[in-house]
């Protein structure tokens, strides 16, 4: 047999070695995606007017300069719980299943929205904010059902999604916050008429974003599907009993749901899947967890760590010092023109992180991606005192005003990118 020959004996082998795409579960994805989109939408939606409800509870004294000062103990507090409880969901999800802890979020979401609307004075913002973090950690268990309704085939094309809800809701929360927000006084002949609306004039905006939170809770508990087998859960039971929190490693062919996401950003549960040999190390054959912080992952987590960090800040200090009037150093936009801006950098967050960021990254490489990044946080800072100082010159908003928060925003789209790099 000729070399021709003997290749064109071989080659449907090799064809048959191909493994096929899998095709994505679409309804089981959009349901998780719908789930993943109602976080940022209530968490985002109090920010165009947040600084004036702080103000109108009277807790400032009508001193300007503490607005912040209280606003930030608001945002701290969102933070603070859901880092306490980011882990404990995903635990949970192994012992009860993901469609339980994934149901209990929006639900939870739902309630406080509700009632952060429904409050006058500041410490019930503060406790409902709070309680709304609590409910606002199990991105960690949305990622592991797409993991487990995957294979290693569509994987990639699940993740690649994803960003894109976390973008959707940057850009709807803010419009809803700005849009709904005093209704009274926006639309006096049909709001201005019910009392209820003069007295919470921030609770259209927050109700708009519990039912977005309650539909998804609503249509998941119809539609979900359970993706951790009661099977596999006595095993993950069984698994963090005797392992604490290490994480067990599978080996699963190329068509076998992959349970875990080592790429993401974000924390994944424990997942095991029923075919899996799992992997039995002795005690005094593991590496100790030392040898984990060696000075470039240090450097690393640093990074990323300073990279959060900013861009929090950021999105602090933007609706506070837009909504401060312009003789305390602010530019004196009411919520409407806030939410109107966040909602548009959404837009153009969404494209520049899913449109751009793999090119780039490939032209320009990793590093010099998040460098950019990091120099924009100079420019998005600096944005803030020469806007400022171009307001005061006009006595309000002007074209340069408006042009330096066009250079800010563009500034600040360079920053996501960096969690990709």
């Amino acid at each position: 047999m000729t070399a021709q020959g003997r290749r064109e004996d071989d080659s449907p082998i090799v064809e048959d070695r191909k493994t096929e795409r899998t095709p994505l579960p679409k309804l089981q994805l959009l349901i998780v995606f719908l789930i993943q989109f109602a976080e940022p939408v209530t968490a985002t939606v109090i920010y165009p007017f947040v600084n004036q409800f702080v103000r109108e509870t009277g807790i400032t004294g009508g001193d300007e300069a503490k607005t912040g000062y209280y606003a930030g103990i608001v945002e701290s507090t969102f933070f603070f719980s859901e880092t306490l409880t980011v882990f404990a969901w995903g635990w949970l999800s192994d012992f009860l299943g993901r469609k339980p802890v994934l149901l209990l979020g929006p639900l939870g979401l739902s309630f406080a929205m509700l009632g952060f609307g429904l409050s006058t004075t500041f410490w019930p913002l503060v406790f409902f904010r709070a309680f709304q973090g609590l409910f606002n950690g199990n991105i960690g268990v949305s990622k592991s059902v797409l993991a487990e309704i995957t294979d290693s085939t569509n994987i990639g094309d699940a993740y690649a999604l994803s960003p894109m809800m976390w973008s959707a809701g940057l850009t709807v929360g803010p419009t809803l916050g700005g849009v709904l927000s005093n209704p009274a006084s926006r639309w006096p002949d049909t709001f201005g008429r019910i009392p209820f609306f003069h007295h919470h004039p921030y609770f259209l905006p927050c109700a708009a974003a519990a039912f977005v939170a309650f539909a998804s809770f609503f249509i998941s508990s119809i539609a979900l599907k359970e993706t951790l087998p009661a099977s596999r859960r006595a095993k993950l039971s069984s698994l963090w009993r005797r392992e604490g929190n290490k994480q067990n490693v599978a080996h699963d062919d190329a068509t076998t749901p992959l349970l875990t996401d080592a790429t993401s950003d974000h924390y994944a549960t424990i997942a095991v899947v029923e075919s899996a040999i799992p992997v039995t190390v002795n005690e005094e054959e593991r590496p100790p967890l030392s040898q984990l912080f060696i000075p470039s992952f240090g450097i690393t987590l640093a990074n990323f760590g300073l990279l959060a960090f900013s861009e929090m800040a950021m999105s602090a200090l933007i609706p506070l010092v837009y909504s401060t009037p312009v003789e305390y150093g602010g530019l004196g936009m009411d919520p409407l023109k806030i939410g109107t801006i966040m909602g548009s950098f959404g837009i153009l967050n969404g494209l520049v992180s899913g449109l751009f960021l793999g090119s780039l990254i490939r032209r320009y490489g990793a590093l010099n991606i998040y460098r950019t990044g990091i120099f924009s946080l100079f420019i998005v800072v600096g944005c803030f005192p020469a806007g400022n100082a171009l307001a005061r010159r006009a006595g309000g908003i002007d074209p340069f005003v408006i042009l330096v928060v066009v250079i800010q925003f563009l500034a600040l789209a360079t920053i996501s990118p960096c969690y990709g790099a």
